[in-house]
């Protein structure tokens, strides 16, 4: 047996031995295992269904990333994972991707007035030419009553406006939750950065 080995084998004994219900609780977190599911796809539509697919198996998002794959080209590439509780259908995704950032605001209020919640965003280079920005919202099925949430998305190509915009968001509330540079369809490159706040229940 290594040294390394019995290190281990002495530490475990002596926690068992000073904290019998911890070592109950550890033997749990060490079985407590994740599984991981990676979807990658050049189409938003088909990356949303995906989503929602392996969400009815237990799965929650993990993260997002855009880009150009060996293989693939140019993908949206998901990570979603469940733990060995996690086998029931609890979460709804949207995936929301558009090189409007004025369609993007519009459609991320829609979604979060029915409770979505961000969880990520990238930049994705279409088939057509040109970037479209992606964000991905997510619904709990499990709380007990809906949250809305107000949006605010901020795009500008001077990184000064964005500090002064940013900051003045702030201070009404807003919390940062993403940013991502793109090249959108009007705007050129720009710094694209999305805000959140609850909404106050009257």
């Amino acid at each position: 047996m290594s040294t390394y080995s019995k290190t281990t084998v002495i530490l475990v004994a002596a926690i068992s031995l000073v904290l019998p219900g911890s070592f109950s609780l550890l033997l749990a977190q060490v079985a407590d295992e994740h599984e991981y599911l990676l979807l990658a796809t050049s189409r938003t539509s088909t990356m949303e269904k995906e989503m929602q697919e392996a969400a009815d198996q237990g799965y929650g998002f993990a993260g997002v990333m855009g880009g150009e794959t060996s293989f693939g080209g140019n993908e949206v590439v998901v990570v979603m994972k469940r733990s060995s509780t996690d086998r029931h259908e609890r979460y709804d995704y949207r995936l929301l991707a558009t090189q409007k950032t004025s369609t993007m605001q519009k459609e991320m209020q829609e979604a979060g007035d029915t409770g979505y919640i961000y969880k990520g965003q990238t930049v994705f280079k279409t088939t057509f030419g040109g970037d479209e920005a992606v964000a991905i919202l997510e619904r709990d099925n499990e709380q007990v009553s809906v949250t809305p949430y107000e949006y605010r998305l901020l795009a500008t190509k001077r990184t000064s406006t964005m500090q002064e915009e940013i900051s003045e968001a702030g201070r009404a509330g807003f919390e940062f939750v993403g940013v991502t540079v793109s090249s959108t369809t009007f705007g050129g490159d720009e710094v694209v950065a999305i805000l959140k706040r609850s909404v106050p229940s009257n």
